[in-house]
């Protein structure tokens, strides 16, 4: 066995005891979870993950740990905004506080397996087009510009309108209820699937969606194209996604009534996307310049800064309150 296989073993041993310890242990069902239990569960899959980057780190070194460590907060921060939706979808179909945590839970693991797909097939993609590290650079250059400079109010998004929602009423009898708590009911003799499963299923359609943005940011994090690095690659790609979904669960329940608090986040994500981007497509010359090592020094940094940076200034200017004094002025320069 060699070390990447080791590590997966790990890995693996590490995430099911894991789920087993948090869901018997710190999860009881059908209870509200409390931002004391919550706060325990976030501590405790953060810590998780800080602990596989040590054991990365001595197994296989400083680069990939690092790398590993770039592309957990990447994705960690991205998941703010997966939040920010899924309370969304639980108001606009009514889902009882009691429910959220296995629904959480199931639609999680769901996505798990949608991203493992994702990023398999992502990956032997560009290890056979490589040109196709540039392809997604561009995108991560457009999708960060559009986030910077969009107006959350000018689209909201509306569970009951999306694509998803429309195509499971076309697919699946739904009835409009929650069935007690069930997924499925059986009405006038037919099966028929509750708002639950529903919601389940748009919370893993849903951070599909976001991975299109995330896991493109991850490769362009991590060194895909160094011989004989690939299966490390992979590995720390597989490990962040999966260590920064997992801990979706216990951000959403501490973080759900101040996640709208943090008005400015979506900025400093967009300018740490535009840096990926911009650093895919110019890595022939990077590369020149400066080695890997150093790169994903550099990458960290600014990934932290744009991160804290946005964080700290969303708690100090209220973003809402601007907005409010600059209509007040504009109605009272219309009045004169």
């Amino acid at each position: 066995m060699d070390k990447t296989q080791l590590l997966y073993l790990v890995f693996g041993i590490v995430i099911v005891v894991s789920l087993i310890f948090d869901l018997g242990l710190l999860s009881k069902k059908d209870q509200k979870v409390t931002i004391k239990q919550a706060l325990y569960q976030t501590f405790f899959w953060v810590g998780l993950a800080l602990a596989f980057c040590v054991f990365l780190w001595i197994e296989n070194g400083q680069k990939p740990a690092l790398e590993y460590l770039s592309a957990y907060l990447m994705e960690w921060s991205l998941s703010i905004d997966n939040i920010f939706v899924f309370i969304l979808i639980f108001s606009a179909f009514n889902v009882k506080e009691k429910n959220y945590g296995r629904v959480l839970l199931i639609g999680i693991l769901m996505a798990i397996v949608f991203r493992i797909i994702f990023i398999t097939v992502g990956v032997a993609l560009v290890e056979k087009f490589h040109w196709l590290l540039y392809v997604f650079g561009v995108f991560l250059v457009y999708t960060g510009y559009k986030m910077f400079v969009s107006d959350e109010e000018e689209e909201e998004f509306n569970p009951q309108k999306s694509k998803v929602y429309i195509f499971l009423k076309k697919l699946l009898p739904l009835v409009p209820h929650d069935g007690n708590g069930r997924f499925t009911v059986t009405e006038n003799g037919k099966k028929k699937y509750t708002t639950l499963f529903v919601v389940v299923m748009m919370l893993a359609a849903i951070d599909l969606v976001f991975a299109l943005d995330s896991i493109p940011a991850v490769m362009g994090i991590v060194d895909t194209k160094t011989p004989g690095y690939e299966a490390t690659a992979r590995l720390v790609i597989y490990t962040s996604n999966i260590f920064a979904v997992l801990g979706l669960r216990s951000l959403f329940f501490l973080l759900r009534g101040a996640v709208s608090k943090f008005d400015y986040l979506p900025q400093g994500i967009a300018i740490v996307l535009m840096f990926i981007g911009v650093k895919m497509l110019a890595e022939h010359w990077i590369n020149q310049w400066v080695d890997k090592t150093t790169q994903v020094f550099i990458s960290l940094g600014f990934i932290l800064v744009c991160l804290a940076g946005s964080v700290t200034y969303s708690i100090f200017i209220d973003k809402k309150e601007e907005k409010r004094i600059a209509a007040e002025e504009n109605e009272s320069d219309q009045a004169h």
